[in-house]
């Protein structure tokens, strides 16, 4: 199992979420992670949007990855979640997010963080891992599709 399936849980894994806005996407992120994982929503809101505030992780291809450092963390931990309507949210193209892998990290994982998001950027680079994500029915499934997923060969 790769390490991104290894830092989500399926509770963390959220499909058809209510969300218009990219705060409204952060705050209801903060909730489940709340509600999870024990971190309090707001701390969770207020890095993820500080981190916004210095560029839009919106990728593309309507996929975004906020992620944000947490004092007290002891691991990397990650949501992904699929928002009921596409959100606006300055990507590069231009084209409103469809899916969002969080990643929260310890306040000092600078090494660790940056290898994450390396990851992270693969997996959704793939069409095919896309559109699996886009096509599963439950958190199961989802978990699923991050779990069987390998790095293709150079």
């Amino acid at each position: 199992m790769n390490q991104i399936a290894q830092l989500l849980p399926e509770a963390n894994i959220a499909l058809n979420l209510e969300a218009t806005s990219k705060k409204r996407l952060f705050e209801q992120i903060g909730a489940l992670f709340e509600a999870h994982s024990q971190i309090a929503r707001s701390v969770v809101f207020d890095s993820l949007f500080a981190r916004e505030r210095l560029g839009s992780t919106g990728l593309g291809q309507g996929i975004a990855i906020p992620h944000g450092r947490i004092k007290g963390l002891k691991q990397a931990m990650g949501a992904f979640v699929r928002p009921q309507q596409p959100i606006p949210f300055d990507a590069p193209d231009g084209k409103p997010v469809e899916q969002v892998f969080v990643l929260l990290v310890p306040e000092h994982a600078t090494e660790e963080h940056l290898e994450l998001l390396s990851e992270l950027a693969q997996m959704f680079g793939e069409r095919s891992f896309r559109e699996q994500l886009a096509m599963a029915a439950d958190a199961a499934e989802v978990h699923q599709v991050f779990a069987d997923w390998q790095p293709e060969p150079l």
